[in-house]
């Protein structure tokens, strides 16, 4: 196995939403659980890989994409972005499900429709990013390399601070960002926002 960090590709999209879907139950494989496989990727892969394709990278083996860090330098501008080019089709093609319907189809279906909405109390880092690897490339050191290569990124792009959010349930994500040195910045019902300072 090779692995190597290369900028994204158009020919990487379908990867993407494999990687999205294979990585998607709290960094554990979510195929079983959604009838639609698509859903995953059109809100958390797709849109950032479309919108910002600089600021996507693929973690690859042989050219074959086992993981990806992707997001925006930007939270406001992306979310006004991805309202006009990203989700119109989707809501036309994925109506509002009932109210009483709470499967994770329509779960994702809720978010497409409320689409990439910047919390205010993240504001203050305005960029924030979604990595996800396969399990044939953890454990080499990679995900940290793919962190500072978005971050590089950022800083040569002069972006001040950046944020992820990721679910309670995924512990060895959490110990992850603290380990590399995200910090809390507030925590949620089901999930925690952690950031970091690239510029003083």
């Amino acid at each position: 196995m090779s692995l190597i960090i290369r900028p994204y590709k158009k020919s990487d999209l379908p990867g993407l939403y494999e990687i999205c879907l294979k990585t998607g139950n709290s960094g554990k494989d979510a195929t079983e659980l959604y009838k639609d496989p698509l859903l995953l990727g059109h809100f958390y892969s797709a849109p950032y890989a479309v919108i910002h394709p600089e600021l996507t990278f693929i973690l690859a083996d042989n050219e074959i994409p086992v993981g990806y860090i992707l997001g925006t330098n930007d939270s406001e501008l992306f979310y006004h972005e991805s309202e006009k080019e990203w989700f119109p089709p989707l809501r036309k093609k994925y109506p509002l499900p009932e109210e009483n319907n709470n499967t994770p189809d329509a779960k994702i279906i809720r978010l497409i429709h409320k689409g990439h909405l910047p919390k205010s109390e993240l504001l203050s880092y305005p960029a924030h990013l979604h990595i996800d690897i396969l399990p044939e490339g953890q454990g080499q050191g990679m995900g940290r390399k793919l962190i500072e290569t978005f971050c590089n990124k950022l800083i040569e792009m002069k972006v001040q601070a950046l944020h992820l959010e990721v679910g309670k349930r995924n512990t060895n994500a959490i110990k992850f960002y603290e380990k590399i040195g995200f910090r809390i910045i507030k925590e949620y019902e089901l999930s925690i926002a952690y950031g970091i300072i690239l510029l003083n």
